[in-house]
């Protein structure tokens, strides 16, 4: 039998940005990927001898980031929630439009009754949109179904696009979002899906992690740690929507369990960061929830430098709270809402987004092993990709070594 044949793909004339080390510029880089996998990333001097029978792709001098990573989207969803977005502006009350029929619940009747096609179809523009910016990598979670078959089919429309794009995507379980329609015991709730639904779609291996919101709206720390003991069980790892409205010791709680990462944190206190830090915990920061809900609360981002905890951020691409498909804005809304560096900023959608998924290993930076997911910008400076408003830079990106 013969070798299976290898593919090795050269970028050359390249301002590599790298990412391992913050965001220094190697001139005159280069890539050399197998596989989709990179074999070298640095100065063109110092390519390999394999470099000589690989295809040439001339970067012409562009700078070269890792492909972008949104960490956090709830990307698949039925319909949207433009006319509460409406009734806010005319200023109605939480309370008013959850009875005009609004709020989690439309999204949920609307997801229940799209059907794996229609859920399909209405988020690939949504997906197209930040591949267009450069993502190669999107987590996508569940959480608009609540019942074990709207939640597996959200979970395979999720599947169904990284099959239909070059995209990775990653999924996360979100049955702990919010109670059912008609579901008034949350404890039961819980319970349901601790014993049945979580293990049923992880059989069918639709589940990358488990991902749980705890506030007083949702669910307490008593019950998501059920779930999540259910999910170490499950051998999954997990993830918490934390802090975001009040402190419950959610953050606490997931650094407790080990989890990839909490995300929100407007309400973090130290103990809550100093517990993050120990566990290597990711700070995912939704600048588009804070802006779109007008919140007046920042992220303690000086507590979260203090203790070293590192920082992403996402879209938080989600029909009510952040129609947001921009992660190059996302950035923008880091740094001029959050004050975050342009450094920590690209850290945040590429290495730091990659830890928050458990993909440290595999993305992120451009470093040999790692997957060859580029993004080839029509930049100067790495600044530039945080600075500018509505403007996209992208050349080209690049997906397991392929241009696409």
């Amino acid at each position: 039998m013969s070798p299976t044949p290898t593919s090795l793909a050269l970028f050359t004339n390249a301002r590599l940005v790298p990412m391992a080390a913050g965001i220094g510029v190697v001139e005159d880089g280069a890539v050399l990927a197998e596989n989709g996998t990179i074999l070298y990333a640095g100065p063109h001097a110092g390519l390999p001898d394999a470099a000589a029978g690989a295809t040439v792709h001339d970067c012409g001098g562009r700078l070269v980031t890792p492909g972008l990573i949104d960490c956090h989207t709830h990307l698949v969803h039925g319909g949207n929630r433009a006319t509460e977005f409406e009734m806010r502006l005319r200023g109605a009350s939480y309370e008013e439009i959850a009875r005009a029929g609004g709020g989690i619940v439309s999204t949920v009747t609307a997801t229940r009754a799209a059907g794996e096609d229609g859920l399909v179809a209405s988020a690939l523009p949504r997906l197209d949109h930040l591949l267009a910016e450069g993502v190669t990598t999107v987590e996508i979670k569940s959480g608009y179904g609540l019942d074990l078959e709207h939640e597996r089919t959200m979970l395979r429309a999720a599947r169904r696009l990284g099959e239909l794009r070059p995209v990775r995507v990653v999924t996360s379980f979100l049955g702990a979002h919010a109670l059912p329609p008609g579901q008034t015991d949350k404890d039961a709730y819980i319970h349901e899906l601790c014993d049945i639904v979580l293990p049923a779609l992880a059989a069918e291996g639709l589940v990358d992690a488990v991902d749980g919101f705890c506030e007083g709206i949702a669910f307490s720390t008593a019950q998501i740690a059920r779930l999540f003991d259910t999910a170490r069980r499950l051998g999954l790892p997990v993830k918490l929507h934390a802090e975001q409205l009040s402190n419950l010791g959610g953050a606490a709680l997931a650094a407790r369990c080990g989890a990839l990462s909490a995300d929100h944190l407007e309400h973090l206190d130290e103990e809550g960061a100093a517990a993050m830090a120990a566990a290597g915990t990711v700070a995912v920061l939704l600048p588009g929830a804070f802006y779109m809900l007008r919140e007046t609360r920042l992220p303690p981002v000086g507590l979260l430098r203090r203790h070293g905890v590192p920082i992403a951020l996402s879209t938080d691409c989600n029909p009510g709270t952040s129609p947001l498909t921009s992660l190059l804005l996302t950035m923008n809304m880091g740094a001029t809402l959050f004050r975050l560096t342009v450094e920590e900023c690209l850290l945040a959608v590429t290495r730091h987004a990659a830890a928050a998924l458990g993909l440290a290993g595999t993305a992120g930076t451009l470093e040999a092993g790692k997957r060859c997911d580029l993004a080839i910008w029509d930049a100067e400076t790495p600044a530039e990709l945080v600075y500018r408003i509505g403007f996209n830079p992208l050349h080209a990106r690049v997906w397991k070594g392929i241009p696409q």
